[in-house]
Order: C-alpha cells, then structure tokens, then sequence
C-alpha cells in the first residue's frame, strides 16, 4: 500500500457503503430493507485482502488503480483467487437471491461455497445473533481465509470441505455458489420445513460463455421444501464457477437439453423421481425432475422420494 497516499476511511466509507448498498439493491431490484442493510454494515475490504484488487471486465482482469477501498463499492466482480478464477461474485446477484432465499431472524443457514467469506458475512447479518450460519469452503486456502475473516462473527461455523457431501439439516436456507447440473439428496434432506435451496444449474459451457448470449446456459432457482412437496421458481440467469461434486454426465446432457426449451422460467416445482413425461418437464433426470408450471398442479401429488 502506498502510504502516500490519502484513502477513504472511517466516517467517509460508511457513507459510500450505505450508497452502494442502496444502489445494489436498485440494481437487483430488490425492495427488503433488511437486505439494504446487511450489505452497508458489511466493509468489502475487509474479505478481498490488500489493494490493489483484480476486477473482473469481460474475460480479463483489471487492476483497481491504488489500494482505495472505494473502489470495491461498485456493481463489479472482484477476483479472490485470480489463478482459479475464483471471484467475488456480483453484489446485485447476490442482493437478488438472498432476497428470494428470504433469510429471516433466527434462521439456521447453510452457505456453500462461501469464497473469503463477504457475502457469509451479508447473511450473517441477515440472520443476527439469534440465528447462525454454516459455511463451507472446498478450497482449503479460501476456507481457511474466510475463517480469519469471520472471526468477529460468533454466529458462523466455517469448515473447509465438499458441500455436497456435508452432513447439514433442519436448514432454513441453504445458499450455494457455485453451478451444479445434478442435484445432491443431502440439500433437499438438509431443508426444513418451510426451508429454502437457493440453486444454481449451469452446464460445463456455462462459465466460459458470455453472459450475454441467450440464457447463458446458466439459471438460478429458488426451490421451496413444504412437507415433501417442493415448489419452484426461476430467480435469475447466472454464469458461475462448476459445483465440485455436484456435476453428472447424465445429468448435463439434461441440462444441454433444458436450455434448448429456455431459460427455465417456466418452472413450477420440482419432484423428487424421473418418470413424469418428458413433455411435463423443463428439466427431467433419471431421478428428479423440474416440472412445467402448467403440470405442477397435478406433479404435486407424485412420490417426493428420490428413486
């Protein structure tokens, strides 16, 4: 850091925090004022390491100009881990899925992929002392970063390890970053009742396409657990790091043939067995399906166990 330098500080970045934040929230379209709040009370800074910071344009990265912090109060990716392409993701993307994942006070939230730990701090916030969060981190460099980062947060668990092979339940919200084609049973099993799976499917194309070509190859969803009936609805498009763990051959070739339909916006629910008629489907598996808004009405009462 060039101490010649004068940067925002203090008084000055709690200022810019709450216009960014106000302005993400904007950009998300997202009206919760407990989502305004959580991102001005959370310093970027403090989760991207020392400035200079790499920030995603296109394919490339470019570098902030000094170590100012106001630079990271924009709409921009910022890289985390540049080498890996591991990034911290678009605020106003993550604005827009934890206010469809709802995070309330008190609820129990399972966050995976949770990079350096900023957005874990966002719902941190969100969920408050009287709620905790369970965060997991495949890259053992990442995890053990974000544990550092997080220390101040008697609310959050970090633990270095494979999100879809975790032992979670009873999960108010289970949040995941990164782009699965396949869906592990231990993320519908960890929900609650009244619990939801913030879920991105992506296929292996996803991450290098440009966000801008028709669907991406890449949707969010926000999948719903009541009893053993799950409801489903489109979120966003996305263009996301793979899923380790969560990815099947059978399954992207699925997925390829989903995105041929749309975007997915369509959906209605999804149903825990691959045996509803293709023509029902938006995206049918050889054991769960993501069913066709217009036939959920009548998929609501088919088996919810995983064949």
């Amino acid at each position: 850091m060039d101490r010649t330098k004068t940067y925002w500080t203090g008084d000055q970045l709690q200022i810019v925090r709450q216009a960014y934040a106000k302005q993400i929230a904007a950009a998300a379209g997202v009206t919760l004022p407990n989502i305004t709040q959580a991102f001005a009370a959370v310093p970027r800074e403090h989760y991207l390491g020392q400035g200079p910071w790499p920030v995603l344009r296109g394919r490339n990265y470019t570098w902030t100009p000094d170590a100012d912090p106001v630079y990271l109060y924009t709409n921009d990716i910022i890289g985390i881990l540049p080498r890996k392409q591991i990034n911290n993701g678009q605020p106003s993307l993550h604005a827009r899925l934890m206010a469809a994942a709802n995070p309330r006070p008190g609820d129990h939230i399972v966050h995976i992929g949770i990079g350096s730990g900023y957005y874990t701090a966002i719902l941190a916030e969100l969920t408050g002392p009287s709620g905790r969060v369970t965060a997991i981190e495949l890259d053992n460099e990442l995890a053990k970063k974000a544990k550092i980062n997080l220390r101040s947060y008697k609310n959050v668990r970090v633990y270095a390890g494979d999100g879809t092979t975790f032992s979670v339940s009873n999960s108010n919200v289970i949040y995941v970053n990164a782009g699965a084609n396949d869906l592990p049973p231990s993320w519908l099993d960890g929900l609650a009742d009244g619990g939801r799976l913030i879920l991105p499917l992506t296929t292996e194309n996803n991450f290098q396409l440009s966000a801008h070509l028709p669907h991406s190859q890449g949707a969010v969803f926000c999948v719903e657990r009541r009893n053993d009936i799950y409801p489903t609805r489109w979120v966003t498009n996305v263009s996301i790091i793979p899923c380790a763990g969560a990815r099947d051959e059978v399954a992207e070739q699925a997925l390829v043939k989903a995105f041929t339909k749309g975007n997915g916006t369509s959906v209605g629910g999804l149903v825990r067995r691959g045996d509803l008629p293709e023509e029902h489907c938006w995206l049918r598996t050889h054991n769960w399906c993501l069913v066709l808004d217009k036939y959920w009405t009548d998929a609501q009462t088919s088996d919810s166990r995983l064949g």
